[in-house]
């Protein structure tokens, strides 16, 4: 149970440095202790413009906040984070037609997005050590609206830990004792970020 709780702090890792819009994840973490409910918090902020007309192409950019692993809480030690993956589903009502990334910091490895299905997802292998100051890349989506009088909205992906939208492996030690927890969360509640209006 001790190492349980130094878990749940360790999951605090995207807590953001400043005042910013906040996701907050329902988190599910296997370990060899069972599973564990734990909480996150990653700030979010998200652009896109206000109407586009139907057919054209327009660009939605959404930009994880700063923020900073603990090194040490109550005696455990975080040591890294590896293979964080963040979903952003391509929105109804809009084709995808291409995304890619920029700046990003502290995460020793270059991220990368790719299309899976209809979900961009931005992969960073790491690892990003415990103590570490990072900031996620911005992911920008270049879509095609739809039909006229439609509503296009950036969301984040996940409805179930099973349907997870952010996806990670936290590495802790305590005592003699290291273990790795794949972690995977979705966003409860899951407003929107942006919205488009299609005229």
């Amino acid at each position: 149970m001790t190492t349980f709780c130094s878990l749940m702090v360790t999951l605090a890792l995207l807590t953001p440095v400043n005042a910013q819009p906040v996701a907050n994840y329902a988190c599910r973490a296997n370990t060899k202790f069972g599973q564990h409910t734990v909480s996150l918090r990653q700030g979010i902020n998200a652009t896109a413009p206000a109407a586009v007309r139907a057919n054209t192409r327009f660009t939605i950019a959404v930009d994880p906040q700063p923020g900073t692993l603990p090194s040490e809480v109550k005696g455990f030690k975080l040591q890294e984070v590896r293979d964080l993956a963040l979903r952003i589903p391509v929105p109804a009502n809009t084709s995808y037609v291409s995304a890619h990334l920029t700046g990003g910091s502290g995460l020793n490895s270059t991220p990368s997005v790719q299309l899976e299905g209809n979900t961009a997802v931005v992969k960073v292998a790491g690892p990003i050590p415990g103590g570490a100051s990072y900031q996620l890349p911005t992911l920008a989506v270049r879509l095609k609206s739809g039909r006229r009088g439609t509503t296009v909205e950036t969301k984040l992906k996940g409805t179930s830990y099973d349907d997870p939208g952010l996806t990670l492996q936290a590495k802790i030690k305590w005592k003699f004792l290291t273990t790795t927890a794949p972690v995977a969360c979705y966003p409860d509640p899951n407003p929107a970020l942006t919205s488009t209006k299609v005229q």
